[in-house]
């Protein structure tokens, strides 16, 4: 009696926390379809304590399959040491495809060394371009791309930028945003289980139903002490209309407390907390008034549940929450980010007051890693 030839095995690459996030409706749908083997590959490029057991049961996925420790270093080094480590375990565990998520050196590093061993790359999030070379994610998103046999993308820039760049049609798939399914996801968990016990449901209780909530932790805004300073005058500023949640970076405190010694210090109505678990963070953007961010991917979470959004940057790659969505480019002028942000208070009441429903762009409906799973299965089965 012949066995059976075994499911094709894909190899599904997270450096950081967020590309968990996106891999988790993957590993969901993965379950679901059963065409293919998954094995999950934690390259360890950020180190966090708070990557537990209880994390990925909070995502509904298992702990990594295999983990390395590669956090730390120059973008260089750091891309090298994942290099080195992805391509021993390439050479014992041969996948059918590597699929990497984002834009982060472990996504390009681990493409990088699939592409040389001949082994089919899968990029999701293809083809966002933000125009900003000076970003060491627009380098990593571009180079990804120019190695990478299939394309998974989020919105229609994506396609034309992809397109633009001469990579064939037939490997371009317009297939949604699996973050967006992944925050739906979760939102719909919340709503059933509940916020009790949640860190943020305190902080919540405090600043009452109508506040704000800020994130910050670009290098070009917080590492230059002189953009951070009108930044935080603004806040403060804001501040005066409407309490502000701010669960600071470490890299963001410290560069508070030097402006402290300086004596620009952010208002006592900006309530400061530590990071928070992802279900605790929802629970506290998603009912927000207004959000002031400098993160891509908070563009889209809060464009997928519809609450304002004021990116505190120049530009954009995801250029879709700006027209389809709830997000708006304020950059990093105060007085431009004090402006937008009352503007957008007053829209957000009025729209509140009437009922109006938010837009979602096209196939962010939750079905993006579905999509995705079938696409694949389809190419190695």
């Amino acid at each position: 009696m012949t066995e059976p030839n075994p499911k094709p095995c894909v190899h599904l690459v997270a450096g950081a926390r967020p590309n968990f996030m996106k891999i988790a409706p993957v590993v969901r749908a993965l379950r679901r379809d059963g065409r293919l083997d998954w094995k999950i590959v934690h390259t360890g490029q950020h180190h966090d304590h708070n990557m537990s057991q209880v994390f990925f049961d909070e995502l509904g996925i298992p702990a990594p399959d295999v983990q390395f420790d590669c956090s730390g270093g120059s973008h260089a080094s750091q891309t090298g040491r994942v290099m080195q480590a992805y391509e021993g375990h390439c050479a014992a565990d041969r996948p059918a495809a590597v699929v990497v998520v984002g834009d982060v050196n472990s996504t390009l590093a681990c493409a990088l060394v699939a592409k040389k061993a001949g082994i089919p790359v899968a990029h999701i999030e293809a083809g966002l371009r933000s125009g900003d070379r000076r970003m060491p994610e627009e380098i990593n998103r571009i180079a990804t791309d120019a190695i990478s046999d299939w394309f998974f993308v989020t919105e229609p820039s994506g396609v034309e930028h992809l397109r633009h760049e001469g990579h064939a049609e037939d490997c371009i798939f317009h297939v949604g945003h699996v973050m967006v399914d992944n925050v739906m996801h979760q939102a719909w968990r919340l709503a059933d289980e509940g916020a009790g016990g949640l860190d943020t449901e305190v902080i919540k209780a405090v600043v009452g139903p109508h506040y704000g909530v800020v994130t910050l932790h670009r290098p070009s805004n917080v590492d230059d002490t002189r953009v951070l300073a009108g930044i935080v005058g603004a806040l403060n500023e804001i501040a005066v209309e409407i309490p502000l949640v701010f669960p600071v970076h470490p890299r963001t405190f410290a560069s508070l407390k030097l402006l402290q010694g300086e004596g620009i210090q952010l208002s006592d109505r900006v309530h400061l907390m530590p990071p928070q678990a992802y279900m605790s963070f929802l629970n506290l953007w998603k009912d927000a008034a207004l959000v002031l961010t400098d993160s891509g991917g908070l563009q889209e979470e809060t464009t997928a549940l519809g609450v304002p959004c004021l990116t505190l940057r120049d530009n954009t790659e995801r250029p879709i929450t700006v027209e389809q969505g709830t997000n708006t480019l304020a950059g990093t002028d105060p007085a431009r980010i004090r402006t937008l942000a009352l503007q957008r208070l007053r829209e957000s009441r009025r729209r509140s007051e009437q009922g109006e429903g938010a837009r979602r762009p096209p196939l962010w409906d939750g079905l993006a890693a579905v999509r995705i799973v079938n696409i694949l299965a389809s190419q190695l089965t």
